[in-house]
């Protein structure tokens, strides 16, 4: 269904956004990023995450300069607070007690490399999501299926989480890590993909 017309380099460790990407049939190289993703004195989260995608790319890029290098990042907000991944299960239930019964938001940002002809994509889409009110036995329950562990905001939207969610509002896989629709229009608007007739 989908044509690549330039080969692709993925800077990222997440088996998420691979998993976006296989997906759609897409073929590409997989190579970590070594990024310091320190939060900066004043930075918002939408700064954040729209520069870390970008020196992710940045970092990887010049190893591949014949692909296009595509890497993102992905944050969970609530009241202008990152809720990063947690640091136990003790903290994984108390970010899913903040969450409770609220909206909060998913920034992700990607940036799209062309390590040819040098241009430079970036886009941030936020999604909302709303949770239900959440029961302490519920929270525990989920927390114990070991889910919360490697996740920002203490859940996995894809997986058992999705029972967490009252609504969404906005890209469902820009929560899970990549907002896939608007990247791969952005490759076939460059030609780097294209529409083939199965």
């Amino acid at each position: 269904m989908l044509q690549q017309n330039r080969s692709l380099c993925l800077a990222s460790s997440s088996p998420r956004r691979r998993e976006l990407l296989t997906r759609f049939g897409l073929d590409f190289l997989v190579q970590s990023p070594d990024t310091d993703e320190s939060v900066r004195s004043h930075e918002s989260p939408e700064a954040f995450v729209t520069r870390i995608a970008l020196e992710k790319a940045q970092q990887v890029a010049p190893d591949h300069p014949e692909r296009i290098t595509l890497a993102g990042d992905t944050v969970v907000v609530l009241d202008q607070k990152i809720l990063g991944k947690p640091m136990d299960r003790a903290n994984s239930v108390r970010m899913l007690e903040q969450l409770s019964g609220k909206t909060h938001e998913v920034f992700t940002a990607y940036a799209l490399l062309d390590g040819i002809s040098g241009p430079c994509v970036q886009e941030l889409v936020r999604t909302r999501v709303s949770f239900r009110s959440l029961t302490s036995e519920l929270i525990q329950t989920y927390v114990q299926t070991g889910e919360t562990d490697d996740k920002a905001g203490a859940y996995s939207i894809q997986g058992l989480g999705t029972m967490l969610v009252a609504a969404i509002e906005g890209s469902y896989s820009n929560v899970v890590g990549f907002p896939v629709e608007r990247i791969l229009d952005e490759m076939m608007r460059r030609g780097w993909l294209s529409c083939k007739p199965s």
